[in-house]
């Protein structure tokens, strides 16, 4: 299937604003690309790009006084598959586990692995290794969790997910990443496009989603504890440790967000 992806931004900012943008796919879907995404400016100013740490696509501008707006529109080619179910994936010992994997074992910002270690211990420390346990940390946090926009703050961590036990996708994903940290499994936060494709379509806006991925018998694999079913044309945007390795924007400055449309539909021939 052909997935048009896109977005647009309106940033009012006072004064020029540096900026830090993470919109482009993954480099991991390049092959997949057939109209690019490419981001486009209004008014045209210069743009500088990098790949980070974590292989993510980065784009550095800065934004005159008045108004920015950013676009994209793009086009990609997508199996239709839904998200792979592995339950035969085994549990890698940490003393196993390739070097570039181990800092997703750790703490970050929106994690609190030291804080929730003791309870995950206690909910999970009968259930089968490998991917029986994530999937049983998904299902406690799909529970455990009411989903509401209603929810939303972007200072809200995983252990304040917990005790509130309210959040949005990115709250889902952070809490599930941080219980399978503290069990001794490598998990990466994902963010990007998933669009209402094989499933009825919501009558919320269309937003960018969070998920996250899972380091089981040699290979990450997909988990999402929000819809805890597979799902049909994920596009990843960024990977990292939480939400902060991949914030969309960061603005080093005063600006306010005036606009923000996100689209993510199948194509018909």
């Amino acid at each position: 299937m052909k997935i048009r992806v896109g977005y647009e931004l309106v940033f009012e900012c006072p004064q020029p604003t540096p900026m830090l943008l993470m919109l482009s796919i993954h480099y991991t879907r390049v092959s997949d690309i057939l109209i690019p995404d490419h981001l486009k400016l209004s008014p045209s100013i210069p743009v500088d790009m990098y790949r980070d740490f974590f292989g993510n696509w980065c784009t550095r501008i800065v934004a005159p006084t008045g108004i920015t707006r950013i676009t994209a529109d793009g086009l990609v080619n997508d199996s239709g598959q839904p998200d792979r179910i592995s339950p035969q994936a085994r549990q890698t010992p940490v003393d196993d586990l390739p070097h570039d994997s181990l800092i997703f074992l750790l703490g970050s910002r929106y994690c609190e692995t030291d804080r929730l270690s003791p309870i995950a211990w206690e909910l999970f420390k009968n259930a089968p290794t490998g991917w029986g346990r994530v999937k049983a940390i998904c299902d406690f946090v799909h529970n455990h969790l009411t989903f509401g926009y209603g929810f939303a703050r972007n200072t809200k961590t995983a252990w304040e997910a917990y005790q509130e036990r309210t959040g949005v996708c990115r709250d889902f994903a952070h809490l599930a990443v941080a219980l399978c940290r503290c069990m001794n499994i490598p998990a990466r936060y994902c963010a990007g496009y998933l669009g209402d494709i094989g499933v009825p379509r919501s009558d919320a806006p269309m937003d960018f989603s969070g998920w996250f991925e899972a380091y089981l018998d040699g290979k990450w694999h997909t988990f999402d504890a929000r819809h805890n079913v597979p799902r049909i044309g994920r596009i990843v945007i960024g990977r990292g440790r939480d939400a902060a390795d991949v914030a969309l924007s960061t603005s080093f400055g005063e600006n306010k967000l005036t606009t923000f449309k996100v689209w993510t539909d199948e194509v018909s021939h």
